[in-house]
């Protein structure tokens, strides 16, 4: 479980069929073999170490719903360990595992923010809200609008400095993965329960 709140920009130091190799600094401490460390959102396992670099497996299927399969040497990727048992939770519960894939449609600066506009496909977009949760290359972040294509967010100053978002481009491709909340809702309208988003929301467990 982790909560969106990234620790450390890494760069790919290699990328071979079904491995990369990270380099990075903060987020190896107290790691070790085995761990989990989400990379761009995508919970993966610690495979091997260096002193200034981590490997991680990839599996088809994670090459099949995320970006890592496009990273090459020297590409910028958001890093975050595991949330710690009574850590604070600064974002949102994000589970590490990327619902699918969206597409930078624009970026417009606004005073010190980055608005920025994502597309994604209808199974995704069916479980974003305004004001709700979503991880955006595992970054924990609240939608500003949404139409029945796209949404919309506001990266802050901190985020920009500190994550690889606002090195994005128009049509570079994200991984997303929205809030496991809006999911079990559905389960739950499905069975015929009364729980609503309206209900969430009213009881804090979505931003307003």
């Amino acid at each position: 479980m982790f909560t969106g709140i990234i620790e450390e920009v890494g760069t790919v130091k290699a990328a071979y069929p079904g491995k990369l190799a990270i380099s990075a600094k903060s987020v190896l401490e107290s790691t070790k073999k085995g761990d989990s460390i989400a990379i761009n959102g995508a919970c993966l396992t610690v495979v091997e170490m260096s002193p200034d670099s981590f490997s991680v497996d990839v599996m088809p299927e994670t090459l099949r719903r995320t970006n890592l399969g496009a990273l090459r040497p020297g590409d910028r990727v958001n890093l975050e360990r595991p949330l710690a048992v009574g850590g604070r939770v600064g974002g949102h519960f994000v589970q590490g595992h990327v619902d699918g894939m969206g597409k930078v449609l624009s970026a417009m600066p606004e005073n010190k923010a980055l608005n920025v506009r994502y597309e994604a496909p209808p199974e995704i977009m069916r479980y974003v809200v305004e004001k709700g949760f979503i991880a955006v290359d595992g970054v924990s972040l609240t939608v500003v609008e949404c139409n029945a294509t796209s949404f919309k967010v506001s990266l802050v100053p901190y985020t920009l400095e500190n994550t690889n978002l606002g090195g994005r481009r128009p049509g570079d491709v994200v991984n997303l993965e929205v809030d496991i909340i809006a999911k079990y809702v559905e389960r739950l309208r499905e069975a015929g329960s009364s729980i609503t988003l309206e209900f969430l929301a009213e009881h804090g467990f979505l931003a307003r």
